[in-house]
């Protein structure tokens, strides 16, 4: 686990030569490695081309992550060539490559990061109000350069006999929901499934627009930036949202004190399942893995326990009774089929509920605290708010709810 800070740096002639150095690097160790293979039939290791292809005008180490680059691509093709035959080996030569510095040719000065380029050359300055990075990459993104910088993460110590337990149900149309035993919180996730949606319908549209048009022609190399555009803002825009979305739920299970989080494991559930184009559709572009990522590192940091609960009948067992549904749960309520007792609730809380429940290994058993379970709290993304300021009006809006929440209960 790391964490990455990203800067935009522009674009200079400095930074083009640099750019042109590594290519000139990662070529080198291309054509070498395969002219070696073709004529002696040896495969070469990272560290004799390490020592073969260097450059006066970079760091030992930067041209050394070059090499290392083709031999990750290389790595990477024979994985998956054992399960994609097509795969195609590092083949193509690049004229400018990313730019790699590790620890060894960094050096703060006075707010200022010093790249070093080699004995004789001018350093890369940026200018850095943070610490020293363990690794910066700087890569082409399309209209400037981009300086990504990796820090260790530092995470806070985990706290002795923390017991307070809360378990999260991951969803395609809410994101999560969460449940400490006291509050349930729901992330809304509509605004995310209505990005998808609409990418969709655009990839469809521009798709049929850039098959009309002849290949090479002007008109469809325009339509084809288009679409690249189009399809990486709104790309952006769904990774901003799951980022501000999962940070809003953790600061709020932060702020009441959770320790441990059991997030429901729900890895296998494309596998053998077929419910029509639509809903596979859904289920194939619902990103459950980014997600319970992001909210894995995001619990990490702050001290938090992680783990991962298989999530078998949690939807369909009742939470205060224990009884277990013969039939799927239609609509966005529970209901349980047990006369004597009737619970009804929120679909998304009885999962959560359940999900916290089987962790503890109390899932199935009456609890009596169900029937006067908080209401559930809404979590809504809100992109008006700067982000210096997220964090705080999500702590205070999530107190105000709950204290609305208790003075509702008060009141019954």
């Amino acid at each position: 686990m790391y964490q990455i800070k990203r800067v935009k740096i522009g674009k200079t002639k400095q930074l083009e030569e640099l750019a042109h150095a590594c290519g000139e690097v990662y070529t080198a160790t291309l054509v070498s490695f395969w002219r070696t293979v073709r004529k002696k039939g040896i495969w070469l290791k990272p560290k004799h081309l390490m020592r073969w292809h260097s450059s006066n005008t970079l760091h030992a180490h930067t041209a050394d992550a070059c090499v290392q680059s083709f031999f990750a691509s290389l790595k990477s093709w024979r994985e998956r060539r054992k399960t994609d035959p097509t795969a195609k080996p590092p083949r193509r030569r690049k004229w400018y490559f990313r730019i790699e510095y590790k620890r060894s040719a960094m050096r703060m000065k006075d707010g200022k990061l010093l790249l070093s380029n080699g004995k004789g050359n001018e350093p890369l300055v940026l200018d850095w109000p943070w610490t020293m990075p363990q690794t910066l990459v700087i890569r082409w993104t399309g209209t400037e350069y981009e300086a990504i910088a990796t820090y260790e993460p530092c995470f806070l110590p985990v706290p002795e006999n923390g017991d307070k337990i809360a378990g999260i149900d991951l969803g395609e149309i809410h994101m999560a929901v969460s449940h400490d035993g006291e509050q349930t919180y729901i992330l809304n996730g509509r605004l995310l499934r209505s990005k998808r949606q609409y990418r969709n319908k655009l990839l469809a549209r521009l798709q049929k627009k850039i098959d009309a048009k002849k290949k090479g022609s002007r008109r469809r190399k325009r339509l084809v930036r288009s679409k690249q555009k189009q399809l990486k803002k709104l790309a952006n825009q769904i990774k901003t949202i799951e980022h501000q979305s999962t940070s809003r739920l953790i600061s709020t299970l932060q702020k009441d004190g959770v320790q441990t989080l059991a997030i429901g494991d729900v890895r296998a559930i494309r596998q053998d399942l077929d419910v029509g184009s639509k809903n596979n559709q859904k289920l194939h572009q619902w990103s459950f893995g980014s997600l319970r990522h992001k909210l894995t590192y995001k619990a990490e940091r702050v001290g938090m326990v992680v783990e991962i609960q298989e999530e078998s009948y949690t939807s369909k067992t009742c939470p205060v009774c224990g009884k277990r549904r013969k039939s799927p749960v239609q609509g966005r309520n529970f209901c349980c089929t047990n006369k004597a007792c009737g619970w009804k609730g929120h679909r998304d809380l009885v999962g959560a509920c359940n999900i916290r429940y089987k962790y503890r290994g109390e899932m199935g058993i009456p609890h009596v605290v169900g029937a006067d379970m908080a209401a559930p709290i809404g979590l809504r993304f809100m992109p008006h708010i700067g982000v210096a300021r997220k964090e705080e009006m999500y702590l205070r809006e999530a107190a105000g709810l709950r204290d609305h929440a208790e003075k509702s209960l008060n009141t019954l």
